[in-house]
């Protein structure tokens, strides 16, 4: 069996609350009377279940392991504490929803919710088919255990040239314009190597646009990694000539580095963009 807390809030602060009233909501009645005592919610024995810990939506959004750790009832209101477990990385709710049949989830307005259930379910068995696997580590920079994607990042790997200044502002307001920030490894400075900041920022971006004018060897090298971490990369270039050979097989948008041209080019993104997003 397994605890579900679903909460329109990030999971991210180890305390919340919850009606009263929605404790045990889609929950099976023979499950809700094996943690009732006298009719009082028997939290002990629910603290010792795992716990999904999941926001509202059937999409990108991120969801938890853990477990409830301290339960109270205050005024109506159930103060509880939690841990998520660092071992077992995040699941999406788009997950959880494709199998929500395997979970007893098979009602949608479950997802849009707020509530506290209790499935009569092996939790860990589901995790073994679905849950993302540890992935092997690089030695030369660092990436986290388990991936955090930024849903609404995306990042431009592009030679550091004044004169491309123009067209990054092209690439950001196509981004602005489907709900993305966008950013490149100049804007941030969180490690002491700059390789460092270039992977974690690829590695929590959703979107990779890689600019080849120039054949820079940089952004070649981070558009490998891009590619090699799974992320939707959008390769430009100024000259056709510039995309490399193992490369050539993959669409690119080629752009002018004028005013008429950076227009288009943020047109272009755009589409690219909202196609990839499923918009």
């Amino acid at each position: 069996m397994f605890n579900i807390i679903m909460r329109s809030v990030p999971w991210n602060t180890g305390h919340e609350t919850m009606p009263e009233d929605r404790l045990f909501e889609y929950t099976e009645d023979p499950v809700i009377e094996q943690f009732r005592v006298n009719g009082i919610p028997a939290f002990d024995r629910l603290q010792r279940l795992p716990c999904l810990f999941m926001p509202e939506g059937i999409h990108d959004e991120a969801c938890f392991v853990g477990w409830v750790t301290r339960v109270r009832i205050v005024n109506r209101e159930i103060i509880f504490e939690y841990t998520i477990d660092q071992e077992i990385p995040p699941l999406q709710n788009k997950t959880i929803y494709a199998n929500r049949r395997s979970l007893d989830m098979p009602l949608d307005f479950e997802f849009s919710r707020n509530h506290w259930g209790v499935k009569d379910v092996d939790l860990y068995r589901f995790l073994l088919r679905h849950a993302r696997p540890r992935r092997q580590l690089p030695t030369v920079f660092q990436i986290a255990q388990h991936e955090t994607i930024e849903t609404t990042l995306m990042s431009a790997m592009m030679p550091f040239d004044a004169g491309l200044t123009p067209v990054f502002e092209a690439i950001r307001l196509a981004g602005a314009n489907m709900a993305m920030r966008c950013r490149r490894a100049d804007d941030i400075w969180e490690n002491a190597a700059i390789i460092q900041d270039v992977v974690s920022l690829i590695d929590r971006s959703r979107i990779v646009v890689c600019d080849c004018t120039g054949r820079n060897p940089n952004v070649f090298y981070e558009a490998g990694i891009a590619h090699t971490l799974g992320r939707d990369v959008i390769l430009i270039t100024q000259s056709e000539h510039d995309i490399p050979f193992d490369l050539r097989h993959l669409r690119y948008i080629r752009y002018n580095n004028n005013g008429e041209g950076r227009a288009l080019l943020t047109e272009q993104l755009q589409c690219r963009i909202q196609t990839l997003l499923g918009h």
